[in-house]
């Protein structure tokens, strides 16, 4: 229960994971110069807050081994309240405004103070300061460590391995003992591999697409949240690197982006990780509900051993009724011999068989009861378990069940899930048609822009002068009308709705491999199962119900043959022929009581077996369940939440790299981009 209570908590940090870094694109066929765009138009579109924020990303350009060469920093600073004048703390040098033409002065306390003309900032600077996080990329190849340089042009089993050190941490007091929490930055490392250079491809921590010319690798790792969280790599193991492996021929490799964030984190609200204590409570009265349910089984065992017992000496009983029939079968030839001794056996006889008639309808009700509350069990059970089910009754249950086990074949369970998350994933599919188109029309824009301007500028330079306001109306115009139609033709449509379906069909195919559909698949099976044990033993306890009936009828129709010959008895003298028949007719009632009788001890044996097995799987569930999901509770899982929100709190603070004054909000994120290795 321990593991599986960590498994759902991986699953749930890896959803959060997910959304927090559904925003970021990785342009990895991007332009090569060293400087990084201003996204303005990206950057406008965001919901900002009602205080002045800084939105920072810095820009790691390094070797291909990791080594930084330079650090690029682009603040954005929302000026939602309109002031006139800004005062900005900053650590960078070389600072220059990339969209506007709002200049700046320093002052006593060497803050920026900028002329922002009820307008937001956009600035660019350098800076030399230790990252939070450091890089560093190795190469092996067949096993043996290379550097960049040697590797290129090279032929064999390469692994490439990307490390993440996570040097941002803060001291924190967790029960009474200072512990260092890393801030939880999620790292994202991507690259695409030429198919015709790179083959048999595999990521650890990561996924891969394939598109027939190219694969792209998406990695993830977090660093430092192992420590954070105090989890042993037995019971789960917190990535905090991403590993290449391929087979290479004339080794060469573009660039690689890796994108460091610790929004994931940012989007925890810890003041609702308390629920745990309450939680803890419900657990408490589960167990003292569950150690009622094992009395009442050990009950039902008692019970069923007594009733088991008098079966064996009612069946005893039985077969000296038979043996006495018998002989009294024989003996009608000598009737009128012993007409006095014979009125006092049959006398006896059809009493005790009237005796055992008048408890027939008891012992069934009984019996039926007991075949009821079994069922409503059952029913309960299947419910609880989130089987949804109808009443079973006697007439019902086999069918019912029968139903149940059909509906968690595997096939039809993997079906359901497909077919649910294909709606999920469609009533997404505006969304993600626009996400395509956009990329498509970046890619239109980049190729004709140099043919619209004979060559002059590329579609960088020309964003870069619309920014700033250097292209003429006309010529734009043209521009992005000729954009907008070659978005229009055939062609370009045809790329869209190619990509747009491949998109969908990934987006459908990660949901179908993730671990909560793996983990319904393998619920079905083991919940059938379990449900086909149920039945078993309800047929058990139906052919017990069948045999008893049967008994109960021969006790009914030797009593109903006994009180005949009773009645008899008075004409006896003078009907011979008629004790002989009434006779015949008892000893048949008594043969068929004699042969149900081995069916009811049979059933009450079987029944006492699984009344055992009951008793015995439910303490096993309350040792093996119950006990461990409350020592889970109450132990493990508090420690764990107190972690994530100490990673939280801790994450919240750190929101620059560069500087930030106090009363600003602030935002970070860092893109490390690194050289590509070609033998030429």
């Amino acid at each position: 229960m321990k593991n599986t209570s960590i498994r759902i908590t991986s699953i749930i940090l890896s959803v959060i994971l997910l959304i927090g870094t559904a925003g970021i694109t990785l342009a990895l066929d991007s332009d090569k110069d060293e400087t990084p765009i201003q996204t303005v138009s990206e950057k406008s579109n965001q919901t900002v807050s009602e205080n002045i924020s800084k939105d920072e990303t810095v820009y790691v350009l390094a070797g291909a081994d990791g080594s930084v060469k330079k650090i690029i920093v682009s603040d954005w600073i929302k000026n939602t309240t309109a002031n006139s004048k800004l005062s900005d703390k900053s650590e960078l040098t070389n600072i220059k405004n990339v969209k506007g033409d709002e200049k700046y002065t320093l002052n006593s306390e060497n803050n920026t103070v900028w002329d922002t003309q009820g307008n937001d900032i956009y600035y660019q600077g350098n800076i030399e300061k230790e990252l939070p996080v450091g890089l560093t990329v190795s190469y092996k190849l067949d096993g043996k460590p290379v550097s960049p340089k040697d590797i290129a042009g090279k032929s064999g089993k390469v692994t490439i391995r990307f490390d993440y050190d996570n040097r941002q941490y803060e001291t924190v007091t967790i029960d009474g003992k200072a512990e260092k929490i890393y801030v939880p930055f999620a790292m994202l490392t991507g690259m695409l591999l030429n198919n015709d250079i790179f083959s048999n491809v595999e990521v650890s921590n990561g996924k891969l697409i394939n598109d027939g010319n190219r694969t792209a690798v998406i990695g993830i790792a977090l660093p430092g949240l192992q420590s954070n969280l105090d989890i042993t790599k037995d019971i789960i193991n917190i990535p905090d690197y991403v590993e290449i492996t391929a087979d290479v021929k004339n080794f060469k490799l573009g660039m690689t982006v890796t994108v460091a964030t610790n929004e994931l984190f940012n989007q925890i609200d810890s003041s609702k990780l308390n629920s745990v204590e309450s939680l803890a409570g419900s657990v408490n009265e589960l167990t003292a509900g569950m150690q009622k349910l094992i009395n009442g089984s050990s009950e039902l065992y008692g019970g069923l051993t007594t009733l088991l017992t008098k079966s064996k000496e009612l069946v005893t009983g039985i077969e000296k009724i038979a043996s006495g029939a018998k002989e009294l079968n024989g003996a009608t030839a000598k009737i009128d011999e012993g007409v006095g001794e014979l009125d006092g056996y049959i006398s006896d006889l059809s009493d005790g068989l009237n005796e055992l008639k008048k408890h027939n309808t008891e012992l069934n009700g009984g019996a039926e009861q007991v075949f009821d509350t079994l069922l409503a069990t059952a029913s309960a059970q299947l419910n609880a378990a989130g089987i949804a089910v109808p009443a079973l009754t006697i007439d019902n249950y086999a069918e019912t069940l029968n139903g149940v086990i059909s509906s968690l074949d595997k096939t039809e369970v993997y079906n359901k899930a497909l077919a649910q998350v294909t709606a999920a994933v469609n009533a997404n599919r505006g969304i993600i048609e626009n996400q395509v188109k956009a990329a498509v029309r970046e890619q239109v824009a980049a190729e004709l822009i140099p043919i619209a301007t004979n060559g002059q500028m590329t579609k960088e330079t020309y964003d870069a002068a619309v920014a700033a306001n250097m292209i003429p109306k006309e010529q734009k115009a043209q521009i992005e009308g000729a954009i907008d139609a070659q978005m229009q033709t055939d062609s370009v449509k045809s790329i869209i709705s190619n990509q747009l379906e491949l998109q969908i069909n990934k987006i459908i195919s990660e949901k179908m491999a993730s671990d909560e559909v793996q983990a319904q698949l393998t619920a079905a099976a083991e919940g059938a199962k379990s449900v086909i044990s149920l039945k078993a033993s309800l047929d058990s306890y139906n052919t017990f119900y069948l045999g008893l009936l049967t008994y109960t009828n021969g006790v009914a129709s030797a009593a109903d043959g006994a009180n005949s010959i009773s009645e008899g008895m008075a004409t006896l003298k003078g009907g011979t022929s008629q004790l002989k028949d009434g006779m015949a007719e008892l000893y048949a009632g008594i043969l068929q009581m004699k042969n149900g009788a081995p069916a009811l001890t049979d059933g009450v044996g079987k029944l006492k077996d699984g009344a055992m097995q009951l008793s015995d799987g439910l303490k096993k569930f309350n040792n093996e369940g119950i006990s461990k999901i409350a020592n889970l509770i109450n132990g493990d899982a508090k420690k764990l939440v107190t972690r994530i929100k100490a990673s939280a709190d801790v994450s919240k603070k750190y929101r620059n790299f560069s500087g930030i004054s106090d009363n600003t909000d602030g935002q970070v994120k860092f893109i490390y981009r690194t050289d590509e290795i070609s033998d030429k």
